[in-house]
């Protein structure tokens, strides 16, 4: 058989693998490995990828701020950090119609400053947002609406680990994906906001107006709430102003997060071991996919599969701007199925050369990618942070809250068409600060 061929099984075996729930990680490893060996007709150097690619990924700098990123972001949560950001937004806005919903948005996106995930954002809101919208009688749908579309902000939001896997399996400079991040991030919330603001507009019944609160409460909120405002900002701006690389920022991230949680003495020594372990288990998960979908991308690119199907494509005639839409809404189908990495690591062999055929920016391209996952994360028929919201909340429908989460759907839509039409909201901060990439 030709390579080309032996590159189609081989993609075949792979989805199968993962079709009968064999881990991703393992399934795009053994299916490299064993395109990698027929190709080249011996397996002896095939079997070595499992080693050289497990070295070359553990002792990678870029991938070691995953599980710093994660570790800070488990003691943030021992913390109640995610709380204190929550109520530091309530004071101020609270009182408005719809101000608790928009509080969650605003509660989301610092929380998702400080941890980077999209699950572990909705989870914490979920314990924290949603009995106090519905105290104050808000309607259910708005209510988990708004937390599980807000959990998503937690991936667009630097410091984003799934932008710092994009940015090592396309050899991208990470602090340069965070910065192209920024833009898209507030663009990203203010929609949100706005989504808010019509919905209770439409229906007042949605959300009842609040007592306003005196501006000592707000400063309380704040008084109480220093500390992961600084975290946030040592975090953020330590990287945005040079003074951290971002290994550096994540480190001290994790260090500062664990000291807060310990000052506050929500960090019992059975916390401490669950953190790290939690912190090894996702680490593991992730370090397994990204060695797996190393060796496959260096398999299915000796078997000349992605020139082939660039080429195919290209000779179609078929506009750039088109073949970004097709992949937008491959990526939509992609994110309502699988989870955010494997929905990335699965498709960049193909995906992320065609791309580069057609001239797009890698930068703009990965932060489009991680968005359209994140609209993934909430999309029917499954929608992670959708079943995640719904495992915790046993005696709410799951079709309230796909109804709650529909306007934001739409209004995340609009956002990437805005960055499709006008790419450099995403790239004008990476050129004014003249970073590489």
């Amino acid at each position: 058989m030709d390579p080309a061929t032996i590159g189609l099984l081989g993609m075949a075996l792979m989805l199968l693998l993962i079709f009968i729930h064999v881990p991703i990680g393992v399934a795009m490893g053994v299916s490299g490995v064993l395109t990698f060996g027929l190709i080249r007709g011996s397996f002896g150097p095939a079997l070595s990828l499992f080693g050289t690619e497990t070295v070359s990924k553990v002792a990678s700098l870029e991938l070691s701020v995953v599980p710093l990123f994660l570790l800070m972001g488990a003691f943030a949560t021992f913390g109640g950090l995610s709380a204190d950001l929550y109520r530091i937004a309530y004071a101020f806005i609270g009182h408005v119609r719809g101000g608790l919903a928009i509080a969650t948005i605003g509660g989301c996106a610092g929380f998702g400053a400080i941890c980077g995930s999209s699950i572990a954002t909705a989870t914490t809101m979920t314990r924290v947002a949603l009995p106090e919208m519905m105290n104050r009688k808000y309607s259910e749908r708005l209510a988990t609406g708004s937390i599980a579309a807000g959990g998503t902000l937690g991936m667009l939001i630097p410091p984003s680990i799934i932008l710092v896997l994009y940015g090592v399996l396309t050899e991208q400079f990470v602090k340069t994906l965070f910065v192209a991040a920024l833009i898209p991030a507030v663009l990203a919330v203010g929609l949100h906001i706005v989504t808010i603001m019509i919905l209770v507009r439409r229906n007042p019944a949605l959300a009842p107006e609040g007592d306003v609160l005196p501006w000592s409460e707000g400063w309380k909120a704040l008084k109480n709430g220093w500390a992961a405002v600084i975290l946030m900002i040592v975090v953020t701006g330590g990287i945005y102003a040079g003074i951290f690389s971002v290994n550096e920022s994540a480190a001290v991230g994790a260090f500062l997060a664990f000291v807060i949680a310990v000052a506050r003495r929500r960090l019992s020594w059975r916390g401490f071991w669950a953190a790290l372990r939690d912190t090894a288990a996702t680490t593991s998960m992730i370090y397994l996919m990204i060695i797996g979908a190393s060796i496959f991308t260096y398999a299915v690119t000796l078997s000349g599969l992605p020139e082939i199907i660039v080429n195919g494509i290209r000779d179609t005639g078929l506009p750039g701007i088109w073949v970004v839409i097709l992949l937008m809404v491959m990526y939509l189908i992609l994110g309502a199925i699988f989870d955010t990495i494997s929905s990335m690591v699965i498709t960049i062999p193909f995906v992320f050369p065609l791309i580069l055929s057609y001239g797009y920016d890698p930068v703009w391209w990965g932060i489009l990618t991680v968005m359209v996952i994140e609209i993934g994360m909430i999309t029917p028929p499954i929608g992670m942070n959708v079943f995640v919201m719904k495992a915790m909340l046993p005696d709410t429908k799951l079709g309230t809250i796909y109804a709650g989460v529909g306007p934001f759907i739409l209004a995340d839509v609009i956002r990437l068409a805005i960055l499709i039409a006008f790419p450099a909201l995403s790239l004008m901060l990476v050129d004014f600060w003249d970073l590489p990439r």
